[in-house]
């Protein structure tokens, strides 16, 4: 039997199953009646006979021409051709062609999940290694608190990370550092006063250490959700309504001072707090309302009063500058005669009196007779 192998190839030589030799490229002549063999192999791709890589260990040629990695339990490899990225292997040993083609492997281990940022993203992005790995993204306004099979490693600040699938389960938890707001709507309270409201509160907060609002507080949300009703409960029980509703803000000052003193056992900074509504029952409302309608109308009082007395005062300063000055009472009276005589159409005067006098005679019988 004659056969030829190409400079891209290689040849195996087996006779009755068992290994021979190995071939180079050239031309070849072996009688197949005495149980010859021959495999021939492209060297572009994997070494992959169909016996254990070890069965030829004893080949010195062949193995010149071979590169063989054994990758351990536990361990993943990248592998590069030429420079280039190829595919990622798992644990077993493996044998590539090294005649035309460069081969290069980067071992990582498994138990370390995290894969390191030296691992270029152009790398990661290749299709065929995307099926090694999970890739999780921490926004800029988060914290991401990693774990491994369940228990807590570190915090990770914002950022891309990529995880290889393995032995170690990852788990990577977010939390929103952003200020974010809790309500706490229609709570029903009992002022000092003995009369039952109820309350919309608002309240604002943020993380500050999340590795401790998660990990030792159970639903923080929750947390402060109640902690927020007990202390409006406490010091609502301790405020009139008349004060709770003139002084509303210093009410929600005050709670928030309260709130503030458990911020470090929350792991939470509480900014801002306010009342965002005082909803009373009916039969107050009335009564409030009537309270406001009798105050607004003392204060008019008040005021038509103060009018009232301005205007007095005016007058009698004017009737003792007119005592005082009869040139300005005459003024005055010549003034009140002007007004008059705009809505008489006709006066007769008889006499020959002063005629300033006549006239306001006349007026005086005039507006009497009015």
């Amino acid at each position: 039997m004659f056969f030829r192998i190409l400079k891209d190839e290689r040849g195996l030589v087996f006779r009755n199953g068992n290994y021979e030799r190995y071939l180079k490229p050239g031309g070849y002549f072996l009688p197949s009646l005495l149980g010859y063999e021959v495999r021939i192999f492209d060297v572009n791709e994997a070494f992959s006979p169909h016996k254990n890589i070890k069965f030829f260990q004893t080949d010195k040629a062949l193995l010149e021409e071979l590169e063989i990695i054994e990758i351990p339990d536990k361990n993943i490899a990248l592998h590069f051709v030429d420079g280039h990225i190829q595919n990622y292997l798992y644990p077993g040993i493996y044998s590539f062609w090294k005649v035309i083609q460069k081969h290069e492997f980067q071992i990582f281990n498994l138990e370390e999940a995290m894969i390191p940022a030296e691992v270029s993203r152009s790398v990661l992005q290749k299709d065929s290694i995307l099926p090694a790995y999970n890739s999780f993204e921490v926004e800029s306004y988060e914290k991401g608190l990693l774990f491994y099979n369940g228990k807590f490693q570190k915090i990770l600040d914002a950022g891309r990370y990529d995880f290889w699938k393995g032995p170690v389960k990852v788990r990577l938890e977010k939390v929103d550092m952003r200020q974010q707001q809790l309500e706490v709507s229609g709570q029903e309270l009992l002022s000092k006063d003995r009369i039952t409201l109820r309350l919309n509160f608002i309240c604002q907060y943020k993380i500050i250490n999340p590795e401790r609002a998660i990990l030792e507080i159970k639903s923080y949300v929750e947390q402060i959700y109640t902690l927020m009703q007990l202390v409006l409960r406490d010091h609502i029980s301790s405020v009139p309504l008349d004060e709770l509703l003139e002084k509303r803000q210093d009410v929600a000052n005050a709670v928030l001072t309260e709130l503030k003193k458990e911020e470090q056992l929350l792991g939470i900074e509480f900014i801002k707090a306010g009342i965002k509504d005082v909803i009373l029952p009916g039969e107050i409302r009335d009564i409030l309302n009537l309270v406001l309608i009798a105050e607004k109308k003392a204060q008019a009082n008040i005021i038509t009063r103060r009018e009232e007395t301005a205007s007095t005062r005016s007058l009698l300063n004017t009737a003792r500058l007119m005592d005082d000055n009869p040139t300005l009472y005459k003024l005055k009276e010549l003034e009140y005669l002007e007004k008059f005589s705009e809505k008489v159409g006709k006066i007769q005067v008889n006499g020959n009196g002063n005629l300033l006098e006549l006239l306001s005679e006349a007026a005086l019988k005039k507006s009497s007779k009015m």
